[in-house]
């Protein structure tokens, strides 16, 4: 909860500070890159810094928290903070990061706002910064001890003991410890980094939705070739869709993730988009193997059937569950699925029943319109969860 003194402070300046947050985040980030390389090199996705994507989600994260802090003073937002949190988590992020990230984000604001920065300003700004930091650093440790791990010790070596073409631009890797240690539980949706070592030495995270329901001696992940047209290609997925092999090992980190399928006999809508299909394979291959009974309405959208990553493995997930039914969409369905529906999902076509538990994954574009069509048909926000590829900019907030 801010101050008393700090709130008025911080609603009189939010608008000034929301409308220079991009010019801010973009020279706190030229600054701390300058004293610190090795984040750039080996933490930060530099995909996301080249396109932008990364200040944007900063931006989006301090104007949203800010924003909750007026509108709602004795609520916290726990699930904008469990999921940075989380992404965190998996990258090894350690407490002592965010002193860092104060003194070069404050700088910026200085540098950016000039006189409108004074004392005063500078002090409940700093608060707002805190408040936010010191809930993340308190749930991060609780994540770190569920993982039986020391903070920032997230990483351990696994070997490839599979690698499967799935579609022309996905590849899945089983992976299986190259150590004596056992793997710990996850729950179905949560999701791996992958630390990799390019050619030039540095060492670039991506996470990954674990794509196996839990409970093996093995994990599995399925990785897609970014391909970004006018924008330079995907550098991990790339590698390691050119050179990672059975037999090779992989850095990687212990599970963790939001988007995480509760138990419950209640209904599940289970909603993905290209790649976005992997937490739900995951969700699909648990409930089979729990035997599960609960209805289960299955809806993914793709390019074509042979975009499809894992198609007929989703199709007979959901075969298996005697309450699901699997919907799908492609934009050009051809004779290879002629159930199929052409175009993009349509929400109101499907018939979905009332205390309706719902996991989206995907592109943002499609995320967006389909939380919209279940806002519109009643569906309680509180009860739409996503997993986001990539930096979060805030969904959940539109």
């Amino acid at each position: 909860m801010l101050s008393e003194q700090s709130v008025p402070v911080v609603r009189a300046t939010l608008p000034a500070v929301g409308a220079a947050i991009g010019d801010i985040t973009e020279l706190f980030y030229r600054k701390l890159f300058e004293a610190h390389p090795e984040l750039l090199r080996d933490l930060f996705n530099r995909g996301n810094q080249a396109n932008g994507e990364q200040q944007k989600a900063l931006a989006g994260s301090i104007a949203a928290f800010a924003g909750m802090l007026l509108e709602r003073p004795d609520a916290r937002p726990d699930a904008m903070l469990s999921r940075i949190a989380h992404k965190h988590a998996s990258l090894g992020v350690t407490s002592d990061q965010y002193k860092i990230v104060h003194r070069h984000l404050f700088a910026a604001i200085a540098e950016v706002l000039g006189d409108a920065v004074t004392p005063e300003v500078a002090a409940a700004w700093d608060e707002v910064y805190w408040l936010m930091a010191n809930a993340l650093i308190a749930v991060e440790a609780r994540l770190y001890e569920e993982a039986g791990v020391a903070e920032g010790q997230i990483w351990r070596r696994m070997e490839i003991v599979e690698r499967r073409e799935e579609s022309p631009d996905a590849v899945s890797f089983v992976l299986r410890p190259a150590d004596d240690r056992p793997v710990r539980p996850f729950r179905p949706g949560q999701y791996v980094s992958v630390q990799s070592e390019l050619p030039d030495g540095s060492r670039q995270i991506r996470q990954y939705s674990l794509s196996s329901a839990p409970g093996r001696s093995d994990r599995r992940i399925t990785v897609k070739r970014v391909q970004a047209g006018g924008q330079p290609d995907g550098e991990v997925s790339s590698w390691l869709h050119a050179t990672a092999n059975e037999g090779d090992v992989l850095t990687v980190s212990e599970p963790f993730g939001d988007l995480a399928l509760a138990d419950g006999d209640g209904p599940l809508l289970l909603a993905s988009a290209g790649i976005g299909v992997t937490p739900m394979l995951a969700m699909l291959d648990h409930l089979a193997a729990t035997g599960s009974r609960r209805p289960v309405t299955v809806v993914h959208a793709d390019r074509t059937p042979a975009d499809h990553a894992h198609r007929r493995e989703q199709a007979e997930l959901a075969a298996a569950l005697p309450g699901a039914r699997l919907h799908l969409w492609y934009e050009e369905p051809g004779d290879e699925a002629p159930r199929a529906s052409a175009g993009r999902v349509d929400i109101d076509s499907l018939d979905l029943p009332d205390g309706l538990t719902v996991y989206l994954c995907g592109p943002v574009p499609f995320m967006r319109a389909v939380r919209g069509d279940l806002l519109r048909r009643g569906v309680p926000a509180a009860d739409i969860h996503y997993e986001v590829f990539g930096p979060d900019l805030w969904l959940g907030q539109r």
